[in-house]
């Protein structure tokens, strides 16, 4: 589990297809400490595990399902990526519950600098659009952010200058894809709401107490 809290910029030294997999390596520093193989480490919000490491970088084996439903699949040698290592129970939970199991790819619609904020505005597909929510959480490329505003497949957000600079989001630009995970609690709230096992939480009841 992660936070979505970004710990460090990464820089992509090595990205190499084999067969339906790929070997990705990662020159960091933050993230190297106190870490091990087999640990876990947050890459633009894809939870990867660590294969290797040397002073100064860390390796991972993508597999086939997450090149196909990620991000990573276009990433290349020098590129920017977001980092953040796995939560640990001291940790404090700075952004919002994040498993780093992306549900798919948000398009970039729009990017806006604003006087004291960036206002950045993303496309959906429409299975997805139905989780988000204003005043929500959704982890855009390993960011835990706050949806701003919502109108059918499209939701803006709202970033300060230390989060815009100190993440990948400077790096992108109008038609550039991104990883997004959607709130794991709306998913779990919509199969309890759907199994019909919900103890008496139905539609009306979360109206009734401000979840619509």
């Amino acid at each position: 589990m992660f936070t979505g809290i970004i710990e460090e910029i990464g820089i992509v030294k090595n990205f190499s297809l084999s067969g339906k997999t790929a070997l990705i390596v990662i020159e960091c520093k933050k993230v190297l400490q106190d870490t091990k193989i087999g640990d876990s480490i947050a890459i633009n919000g894809v939870c990867q595990t660590v294969t290797s490491m040397t002073p100064s970088t860390f390796s991972a084996q993508i597999s086939s399902e997450t090149l196909g439903v990620t991000t990573l699949s276009k990433l290349r040698t020098g590129e920017k990526v977001n980092l953040e290592r796995a939560l640990t129970l001291s940790s404090r939970l700075g952004g919002h519950i994040v498993s780093g199991h992306v549900d798919g790819l948000a398009k970039i619609k729009n990017i806006q600098k604003m006087t004291e904020f960036y206002n950045l505005r993303f496309e959906v597909p429409a299975d997805l659009s139905k989780y988000i929510v204003k005043k929500g959480s959704v982890t855009i490329n390993g960011i835990s952010l706050t949806v701003a505003d919502i109108v059918l497949k499209e939701f803006s957000v709202a970033i300060i200058p230390h989060t815009f600079e100190n993440t990948n989001l400077s790096a992108l630009k109008s038609g550039d894809f991104v990883n997004i995970e959607v709130d794991i609690l709306a998913k779990y709230v919509e199969k309890n709401l759907s199994t019909g096992n919900n103890g008496g939480v139905d539609v009306n009841f979360l109206k009734e107490n401000g979840f619509f």
